[in-house]
């Protein structure tokens, strides 16, 4: 999902990982994808708006061979342009501009809430499976939210545009590496070369900065139940707070909340323990339904005895 209806479904190649199951999914139409095909959208856009750059290999950026055609390892490489996101930022203004797209002119921060959290699912399992290709390319899903939800911004009240996001990012990430961007020659007498350190650096300097006024503050409670169960116990064990008192007793909700919390005190992510296990269990369930089906039964219509027969050993 790219965040834009598309009629014409192509696949993709199958994820490759420990659970190879991913479903072939749409890729998304190319005057979606290519900045020089949505160039080529007559009237589409502001008038006078100069036409892309086309965006290719960046030749600075190509190391020299030797006599014998390998790679010279000693070439440098040039700084990354950053131009295709130039791009970008061109393609998403066009699509929103009186003559683009009309889907795109009638979305708001709130109808894209769903693509938002789609496309962060869908580069988590393209992580998760080890699929190069796949994160490539939900890599710039995730980045087409961000363009659109700036975009947006930059129309309504107390405007902001995507220059602002990157300035405060800029801003925020200086901020939070003073031993990394402190100015030559000025000793910040401050060491962080570990990544514990940093973590607690961070922390220290996130509350200076937002004036946070409890340790749970900034905790997207939105996220799924097991995440925020482990989120709320490190933040709270940041804290000082006793384990005696995070949530237990015998309802189900307290015993969850007490087992994501002892995994994640234990320096385990149990969101990523139950993904992973839930990912297995539907391998193998579609592992027995298959091979029912190749012994000529209706997966659909198995009773106990025939899914003992066939699930994986």
């Amino acid at each position: 999902m790219d965040g834009h209806p598309d009629p014409r479904p192509h696949d993709r190649p199958a994820g490759r990982g420990p659970v190879d199951r991913r479903p072939a999914r749409p890729v998304r139409p190319a005057a979606h994808r290519l900045p020089d095909a949505a160039a080529r959208v007559g009237g589409a856009g502001r008038a006078g708006q100069p036409p892309l750059r086309r965006v290719g290999p960046d030749p600075a950026r190509r190391r020299r061979r030797g006599p014998d055609g390998r790679l010279d390892p000693a070439a440098p490489r040039s700084r990354v342009s950053g131009s295709p996101l130039l791009d970008a930022v061109e393609v998403m203004d066009r699509l929103r501009s009186p003559g683009g797209c009309p889907w795109d002119a009638e979305q708001t921060h709130e109808s894209l809430l769903q693509y938002l959290v789609e496309e962060c699912y869908e580069l988590y399992q393209a992580i998760e499976d080890g699929d190069r290709v796949a994160v490539r390319e939900e890599l710039g899903d995730v980045l087409l939210q961000v363009l659109f939800h700036a975009r947006i911004a930059a129309e309504g009240p107390d405007p902001f545009t995507i220059d602002d996001v990157a300035a405060d990012l800029v801003a925020k990430l200086v901020g939070r590496h003073p031993h990394v961007f402190a100015p030559s020659g000025i000793d910040t007498a401050e060491t962080v070369d570990t990544a514990v350190k940093q973590e607690h650096r961070w922390e220290e300097l996130k509350r200076a900065e937002k004036q946070r006024g409890s340790s749970v503050d900034g905790v997207a409670t939105a996220q799924p139940a097991v995440a925020l169960a482990a989120k709320l116990a490190s933040r709270t064990s940041r804290a000082g707070l006793p384990v005696d008192l995070l949530p237990s007793g015998s309802g189900i909700g307290e015993q969850l909340f007490a087992l994501a919390a002892r995994a994640k005190l234990s320096g385990i992510d149990p969101e990523a323990e139950l993904r992973t296990t839930a990912r297995r269990f539907e391998a193998d369930v579609r592992a027995a339904e298959t091979a029912a089906r190749d012994a000529g039964l209706d997966p659909h219509s198995l009773d106990e005895q025939a899914w003992r027969r066939f699930w994986p050993r």
